[in-house]
């Protein structure tokens, strides 16, 4: 048994939340993430994990404010894109993910980019698995890349009001498989701010070097690991919410865990309803 107290407190130092470890600078903030593995940018309701506005504003709401210190976030993360420094796209969830550079491959062996990048999302569009918004975005930045996303709208035909929402769920979802990311903001469109996209295996391609050689096992073993090393203990349904695995493999990556020693299964947490998946340095 562990008491929740146990683990709000370890969350405590690998959130960022106690005051005198906060992320202060640029650096700091690419050396957090480094640490954690994969964080995200803004805390997300219902989901467990860093963020880094948890780890330079403490544990407190985003506020709509704009001049609110913790906003300094945005400065950051779009200075940043395109550097090389860590990994940035709408990933876990579809939702703003930072990962380290380190650790990217893993996420990448977990996807259907097999090593051809001008292929392999026909075969994803004929079994119906891409929808031809994004079909179309992708040819696009394959044609001319890197685009911000007005001139990208246009080389896509997607500039209709109609289309707007579908052009915007084609970039989130081909963020999230690692076929495109943000590489730098731009000047452009009548808010001044534009993200450029380019195609994943174009920009990173020791990204894609580094998975080659990584089976899906692996990279889920070490993912998860990562993940009990940010949160302390979770339930297998908050697996299942974050990764969005299917149920074997999250059950397989568990077992494999538990095996090493790195987890503990069938734990009480304190009067919390239901069995725990723990760090074994914590029970």
């Amino acid at each position: 048994m562990i008491t929740l107290d146990r683990i709000l407190e370890y969350r405590s130092y690998t959130f960022g939340y106690i005051p005198k470890y906060r992320v202060r600078t640029k650096e700091e903030a690419i050396q957090f993430v480094n640490q954690r593995g994969f964080i995200y940018f803004w805390p997300i309701s219902g989901v467990t994990l860093p963020s880094l506005w948890g780890a330079v504003s403490g544990d407190r709401p985003v506020p709509n404010e704009h001049d609110d210190p913790g906003h300094v976030t945005w400065d950051w993360k779009d200075s940043l894109l395109g550097k090389h420094v860590w990994y940035y796209g709408k990933i876990l969830r579809k939702k703003a993910t930072i990962i380290s550079m380190s650790v990217a491959p893993f996420f990448y062996a977990l996807t259907e980019n097999y090593g051809s990048p001008e292929e392999d999302y026909l075969t994803i569009y004929e079994q119906g698995r891409m929808t031809q918004e994004a079909k179309a975005v992708y040819e696009a930045l394959l044609e001319n890349s890197p685009l911000d996303s007005i001139t990208l709208r246009k080389s896509a035909h997607l500039t209709s009001q109609a289309s707007e929402s579908r052009f915007a769920r084609a970039l989130t979802d081909l963020q999230s498989d690692f076929k495109i990311m943000p590489v730098a903001v731009v000047d452009a469109g009548s808010w001044h701010y534009s993200f450029a996209y380019d195609i994943v295996a174009r920009y990173e391609p020791d990204l894609i070097e580094g998975a080659r050689y990584l089976d899906e096992k692996k990279a889920r073993n070490r993912i998860l690991e990562l993940y009990f090393q940010s949160v302390g203990a979770v339930q297998t349904r908050d697996l299942l919410k974050l990764f969005r695995w299917i149920p074997l493999d999250i059950d397989h990556a568990v077992d494999h865990l538990v095996d090493c020693g790195v987890i503990k299964n069938h734990i009480a947490l304190g009067e919390q309803p239901g069995e725990w998946l723990a760090l074994t340095e914590l029970c």
